[in-house]
């Protein structure tokens, strides 16, 4: 399926003050008990994203990036420093609902269909001021993600790639200044995580989010971000912090030019120097 592009103006976005980091770490760690010790996991991880920034957590398997997520998300609480998220803690971001999670499986309620699961958590939370999500917003979210045909469809009767369109748009119907993705896109094949990436880009571009996204994928990162934060092998430290010099709004075949393949070289040096891996003139 062909996933159109997204219109302007999708989804009005919670106003927030554009002034400061809009997700701030400052000292962070976290370690985990594992056989009688503790593991850690991360330490001192200091970082800011400001206002409707797209920045990328990269780094080697068992660095930390889904725990530095999940910190952020208020899922776990530090041994040391601090995180804050639209100026509050995680836990009371949790509460007021100033961030959204896009997880790696898009937990749909299978009894509900398309439209109710994009309409469920706007319903459930409008004591959190954003105002009702209309009709029409609704079905221009299913219109961006290509689902206006399968609304009334059970999840079941979606595939892997589809499911994840609705978790994607659910939490951009909750108008979240934040949104925390880890690793959405992991479990699709190839073609189908293209597609995701643009629409992605999208309904970012429309809706101005701020969003911190985790992922494994060189390529990924440098399509999606204005910044990629490299974390070391374990314990994750922040090792490099890359700026993406691409223009936007990224358009299909842009992977092709130069541009992209410089970015995605120095993003893989960056990585390989967090891993701790070199290579010799005879390896090239």
């Amino acid at each position: 399926m062909t996933v159109q592009p997204a219109n302007r103006g999708i989804i009005e976005p919670m106003q927030r003050s554009p002034e400061g980091a809009v997700v701030e770490a400052t000292g962070l760690g976290m370690s985990y008990p594992v056989n009688g010790r503790r593991l850690q996991a991360l330490a001192e991880v200091d970082f800011e994203v400001g206002a409707g920034e797209f920045v990328t957590i990269i780094g080697p398997s068992g660095c930390g990036k889904s725990t530095l997520l999940r910190l952020a998300g208020g899922l776990l609480k530090p041994d040391r420093g601090s995180i804050t998220v639209d100026g509050d803690s995680p836990k009371a971001g949790r509460r007021s609902k100033k961030f959204g999670l896009v997880p790696q499986s898009p937990a749909l309620l299978p009894w509900l269909t398309v439209r109710e699961n994009l309409t469920l958590l706007p319903k459930v939370n409008r004591s959190q001021g954003r105002g009702p999500v209309g009709d029409g917003e609704i079905q221009a979210l299913l219109e961006a993600i290509g689902l206006a045909p399968f609304a009334d469809t059970l999840p079941s009767a979606l595939s892997g790639g589809m499911q994840q369109r609705v978790s994607l748009a659910r939490a951009f119907a909750l108008r979240p200044p934040v949104l925390l993705m880890d690793e959405p896109f992991a479990a699709l094949d190839e073609i189908t995580r293209s597609q995701m990436r643009f629409l992605l880009l999208d309904v970012w571009r429309d809706t101005g989010a701020t969003v911190v996204f985790v992922t494994h994928s060189i390529e990924e990162a440098v399509l999606l971000s204005d910044r990629v934060l490299v974390l070391t092998a374990r314990p994750g430290r922040l090792s490099a912090e890359l700026t993406i010099k691409l223009d936007r709004p990224r358009l299909r075949g842009i992977e092709d030019g130069d541009e992209f393949h410089r970015h995605t070289s120095e993003l893989r040096a960056a990585l390989n120097s967090a891993a701790g891996v070199s290579f010799s003139p005879e390896d090239r």
